[in-house]
């Protein structure tokens, strides 16, 4: 259960947030509740979430790259949350394979094979890891496949965003409302009695 309230207003009426949740719903299927975490705090969720769609839409990643950084990074961060929402956004969303998506969320960049892709979620997952631990020749090898400086500042920017969703989501324990598949083939989990299940209906076709 949630750490803070799931703030569910009956009607939104602010035109910002609104916006926010037709495009989540149009990407999940749903509003989830990670968002209803986030209205406990309007002004910052719109400054954020605002923040996360100028990273997504304004940058040289195309948006399946951002999935992939997404589910790289929560994955390695032990989100199972956020794990699964990037898996929906970029399975459902964005149709890609269902069993490539599981895939990348068993087995992280190994399960990516796209060359550019694969040099890109190595790099998020070593910043992620280790920032002071990328060199010059990281970095040269993302412009070498084509980003230039504003995607490899774009890319760094992700991963830091990424990774503060995922802790906002692991230490307020916000209440998973995915595909329990995501995070059984990401963590190996299993319900435990007394446990509520996900929503298997979220994300389907």
């Amino acid at each position: 259960m949630a750490r803070v309230k799931l703030v569910k207003p009956d009607v939104v009426d602010d035109p910002v947030i609104e916006q926010i949740f037709a495009w989540v719903t149009q990407m999940e299927s749903a509003v989830p509740n990670h968002f209803y975490v986030e209205l406990n705090f309007p002004d910052y969720m719109k400054a954020k979430l605002g923040s996360t769609k100028v990273l997504w839409e304004a940058g040289e990643l195309s948006m399946e790259e951002i999935q992939h950084v997404g589910i790289v990074v929560s994955r390695a961060n032990g989100c199972h949350y956020c794990t699964a929402a990037f898996c929906t956004i970029l399975n459902y969303g964005l149709e890609a394979d269902e069993e490539y998506v599981k895939d990348i969320a068993a087995k992280g960049p190994a399960a990516v094979t796209e060359e550019r892709t694969r040099a890109i979620v190595d790099f998020a997952e070593r910043v992620n890891a280790d920032a002071k631990t990328v060199t010059d020749q990281d970095v040269d090898g993302l412009r070498a496949l084509g980003l230039t400086d504003k995607g490899i500042v774009q890319l760094v920017h992700l991963v830091s965003d990424f990774a503060s969703y995922n802790r906002l989501n692991q230490a307020l324990a916000t209440d998973y409302d995915y595909r329990d598949v995501w995070r059984s083939v990401a963590f190996g989990w299993e319900q435990r009695e007394g446990e509520p299940a996900g929503d298997d209906t979220r994300g389907v076709r």
